[in-house]
């Protein structure tokens, strides 16, 4: 039996180890400032190496994981919180690890119904050689978020993309390439509730300059959020249940954020991956489509935490 909200003490997880770890503390003071008054007590956590003795020193009820990249959306914290058993907002051990490969999620979605990109894995020191495929293309980690790492090779670029070659890469050996999809950049939040995965909206970016990178995704002012996106009816409706296919095909639960691109000259909508620990921070997309559809941003951290208090 789940225990009354305000009873509960909550420790919100942040930072972490990651690249994405100053997005990640942005996320973790949003959502403890939003559960402030909410909950009996919040406790806030900058995730390091110790976090399974900091945390079985505090007690939490419930953890609210507000990290990003890997060790804190891979699957790795969330093996330690399943060891601890403490129950914690979004997705699970396998999902979490599934949802950081790009590889291996793209074979999934793909056995389910979505339709992803082309491409594949190849070595490192190959892409920063020659193209390994003809442009335009897109390069980028294969286990990384938040666009770090991500290099477009446009047509009739002559030069491959050297930086994946040097020393100092620091994403692994192998990269994944894709081709470039033309168009429009669309998001979808999913929330996973008891009747089944319920996607908000859809949401068309437009960086205000060139790629949507870490930037843009991040930097006031970076990109321009319209929602719901203008597109043909058949295409919102699709994204909506691309990502709510999606959102069950990798056993997310909580919230999670498809990312798709629409080549809308030729009518074709891809999904490129799927987020389970998207964004809070105060340019997110997920809190903005939560706003659009009703739900404030303390709600939406409320939610989750109700989500989280049962573990299943």
């Amino acid at each position: 039996m789940r225990a009354p909200l305000n009873t509960l003490h909550v420790a919100v997880l942040m930072g972490g180890l990651s690249s994405e770890r100053e997005v990640s503390l942005s996320s973790g003071r949003g959502c403890a400032d939003a559960l402030e008054g909410q909950v009996a007590k919040v406790t806030r956590v900058d995730a390091g190496r110790d976090l399974a003795q900091v945390l079985t020193a505090l007690k939490p009820d419930v953890v609210f994981n507000a990290l990003h990249g890997k060790w804190g959306e891979d699957g790795c914290v969330q093996g330690i919180l399943e060891t601890l058993k403490i129950p914690y907002t979004h997705s699970g051990v396998l999902a979490s690890a599934l949802a950081m490969d790009k590889d291996k999620s793209k074979a999934v979605l793909s056995a389910a119904g979505v339709i992803v990109p082309g491409g594949g894995l190849f070595d490192r020191h190959d892409v920063a050689s020659r193209h390994v495929i003809d442009p335009p293309y897109v390069v980028k980690p294969n286990a990384e978020g938040s666009s770090v790492g991500v290099f477009v090779v446009r047509e009739g670029a002559n030069r491959p993309v050297i930086e994946v070659g040097a020393d100092d890469w620091a994403y692994g050996d192998l990269v994944m390439v894709e081709p470039f999809i033309a168009g429009k950049e669309l998001a979808v939040t999913v929330l996973g509730e008891a009747s089944g995965p319920r996607a908000l909206t859809v949401t068309d970016i437009t960086p205000t300059k060139g790629f949507y990178d870490y930037e843009a995704k991040y930097a006031e002012g970076g990109s321009k959020h319209v929602l719901p996106a203008e597109l043909p009816a058949h295409v919102f409706e699709k994204a909506l249940r691309q990502s709510e296919l999606a959102h069950t095909a990798m056993g997310c639960r909580g919230v999670s954020r498809s990312d798709f691109r629409y080549d809308d000259v030729n009518d074709v909508l891809v999904l490129l991956e799927v987020n389970t620990q998207p964004g809070m921070t105060p340019t997110s997309l997920s809190p903005e489509q939560a706003a659009h559809v009703g739900m404030a941003y303390r709600d939406l951290v409320r939610w989750m935490v109700e989500d989280a208090s049962c573990p299943r």
